[in-house]
């Protein structure tokens, strides 16, 4: 049932978790010990063209969503909000960050950025207000052929990305391996736990949440 409450909280929501991804991005860049594949290509594409990163991230997702025309993808608010407020978040928080010399902060930083990308995660895609233009991509595909493993679409598609990101020049080290390992079960956490339903949900991890590519 539609709601004042329940819209203000799915957009609060929606928002707060945009932000948080692009502040979770920013300290694992900070890190310097890896990001995950599609922050790897980011990056690489900032070292080639000069651009800031976020701006990157902005038009990559821009370029994305324009190949959900061809899939039939319909995007919803969270889905545009997702291009632009994610980039912008992440060049206002990397433009504050200090940077991180001794190890110890180094992998603070990491750490901190893949939990805190597992709760932005399931902020955003709990407000239910349309998946992010890497997961419509990803979807997408995978409507192409019914039956297709979502899981071998996921892999193949930030496999691709890794490689030209690190041929690009984009960082990958332990941190892209301790995104990878992570993510999954933050996410199977977090996105039960910050779902907006419709009806109470008497045991909340026994929604299976959704694969996250962003």
């Amino acid at each position: 049932m539609f709601t004042i409450e329940r819209a203000t909280r799915r957009l609060t929501q929606l928002f707060a978790g945009l932000v948080l991804y692009g502040a979770s991005m920013a300290l694992m860049i900070e890190s310097r010990l890896g990001l995950d594949p599609w922050d790897v290509f980011h990056q690489g594409l900032s070292e080639v063209t000069g651009l800031r990163f976020g701006w990157i991230v902005i038009l990559v997702g821009a370029a994305v969503l324009l190949l959900w025309i061809p899939l039939r993808q319909r995007p919803g608010i969270g889905t545009v909000a997702n291009v632009v407020v994610i980039g912008l978040a992440v060049d206002a928080l990397l433009a504050v960050l200090p940077t991180a010399e001794p190890l110890a902060l180094r992998i603070a930083f990491l750490v901190g950025g893949i939990v805190l990308n597992g709760v932005a995660t399931g902020l955003y895609i709990g407000a239910r207000l349309g998946p992010g233009p890497r997961d419509g991509l990803m979807t997408g595909f995978v409507a192409l052929k019914p039956g297709r493993s979502i899981r071998v679409v996921r892999t193949v598609i930030e496999v691709t990305v890794l490689a030209v990101g690190w041929l690009l020049g984009g960082t990958v080290g332990v941190g892209t391996v301790l995104y990878a390992v992570a993510i999954g079960p933050l996410a199977h956490v977090f996105i039960p736990l910050f779902t907006v339903s419709e009806r109470p949900v008497a045991d909340p991890h026994a929604v299976e949440p959704a694969e996250v590519a962003r």
